[in-house]
């Protein structure tokens, strides 16, 4: 199935339009690497240089990115500092707007994204159900605030949101600028399920009701696409399936292995993502030193609240006499990264929770590296798109390091499997296919109109 996809367009030529005017809205993350920011952001960008017309709109925190900011001199709207006391203080949610642009004025709103790390799903269902309440909830006065300046741009064709979890500004943003609604999806389920029990069934429900405002969805894997089918109770043809993209501006590079072999794991520095599988397989590649002076190179996203973990792995790996064999490279720029990525023989990053893509391992096939990743998720519609890795049945680290081993004693087959990952990724999931692919399905709906 997955092959069938990739191998044509859904969107045929001669559906294409040569012009859309796009509303864009992207939560920002404060100081903080967000996938759906990256993504959101290049693809604006690709959209522009085709030709349509794209207003991006942040909400909450301002866009951290690796490449120019294409929101650059629009407000920041649904201000993080005033949603969060709009849900705590009654008297705040009906406090003059002087109060509020005080309050939450651009410096404040820098600082407390300087303070803040990523957010806990179990700490904000409440904020999350009074969001999706929309015009019902308690950020109402921001939702009027942007749709107030919404109406002085230019009409949009389509309004594209982020992810579901912005459900409920569907509504009256439909309403009132008179155009349908997309919505992306992105892990949202996994971040959800975390939630206390009570509050995840509540929020669930008012996003399927409010699911019913949204004129289609877009997945990026077929795996996603099931799950939130499921979730959200969609019909099978309100649910699209459109990989997401990358930039391949500084992937031009051939790849060279480096020697002796390097393990790479790059995503955020926590739990979630599996670093500490990863360390205890490289563990157990190191006691059995079967394969001689093997390294690990570990890179990502590092906030605050990840730095007690990312502690233990130290510890973890300085109790078995293996830190000198370790790097950690947090934060890291878009050159940086490239250059990081370049650098490893493999890479895996073994996340159990059910990761809707992945850009991590797409980013890594187009440095010509291959990937070693469990089979579950979407993985392994990634690695049969592009023949760029293998999948293991995930039963704790001892199979994660028999794969490695494995991928490693064989430096011919994993050099092919990288350069075939490579030139796949580089037609299949490229930005501009994924900027194409949107732009002619914004088209379709537009025509519906």
């Amino acid at each position: 199935m997955h092959r069938r996809f990739l191998s044509r367009s859904r969107f045929p030529a001669s559906r294409r339009t040569s012009h859309v005017n796009i509303l864009q809205i992207t939560p920002g993350a404060g100081n903080m690497y967000c996938g759906n920011c990256f993504r959101d952001n290049a693809l604006v960008a690709t959209l522009r240089k085709d030709g349509h017309e794209v207003t991006m709109v942040p909400l909450y925190l301002p866009l951290m990115l690796d490449e120019e900011n294409q929101s650059d001199g629009t407000p920041i709207f649904y201000n993080g500092v005033n949603v969060y006391l709009e849900q705590k203080s009654p008297f705040y949610r009906n406090a003059p707007n002087w109060v509020h642009r005080l309050v939450g004025s651009e410096r404040l709103l820098h600082f407390a994204s300087s303070r803040m790390g990523k957010t806990n799903a179990e700490d904000v269902g409440e904020i999350t159900l009074s969001m999706l309440r929309g015009e019902d909830g308690h950020q109402s006065r921001e939702l009027t605030q942007l749709i107030d300046w919404l109406k002085t741009q230019p009409t949009p064709d389509v309004i594209c949101l982020s992810n579901s979890m912005l459900l409920g500004l569907a509504r009256q943003l439909k309403e009132a600028l008179g155009a349908p609604v997309v919505c992306l999806l992105q892990n949202e389920a996994p971040y959800i399920d975390n939630m206390a029990e009570g509050l995840r069934g509540s929020v669930w429900k008012l996003m399927a009701e409010r699911a019913a405002e949204v004129e289609c969805f877009i997945a990026p894997s077929e795996f996603y696409a099931a799950l939130m089918r499921g979730k959200l109770n969609l019909a099978d043809d309100r649910v699209r399936v459109i990989h997401n993209g990358i930039s391949h501006a500084g992937y031009t590079a051939e790849p060279v292995a480096p020697n002796p072999p390097v393990i790479g794991f790059f995503a955020r520095l926590c739990k979630d993502k599996g670093l500490d599988t990863l360390i205890d397989a490289f563990i157990k590649l190191k006691a059995s030193n079967s394969i001689p002076q093997l390294r690990l190179k570990i890179g990502g996203g590092c906030r605050p609240m990840d730095e007690p973990f990312v502690e233990r792995m130290r510890a973890r790996l300085h109790a078995k006499a293996l830190l000198g064999d370790v790097e950690f490279h947090p934060n890291l720029s878009r050159e940086a990264k490239q250059d990081f990525l370049k650098s490893l023989s493999v890479l895996s990053v073994p996340a159990q929770f059910g990761e809707s893509f992945g850009f991590y391992i797409i980013e890594a096939m187009a440095a010509g590296v291959p990937v070693v990743q469990p089979r579950c998720a979407s993985f392994p519609e990634l690695v049969e798109a592009t023949s760029g890795g293998v999948c293991y049945k995930h039963d704790g680290p001892e199979n994660l390091a028999d794969a490695i081993e494995k991928m490693l004693h064989n430096p011919t087959k994993a050099k092919a499997l990288g350069l075939k990952a490579r030139e796949a990724v580089r037609n299949q999931f490229s930005i501009d296919r994924m900027a194409a692919e949107m732009a002619a399905l914004f088209g379709t709906l537009t025509t519906k109109v």
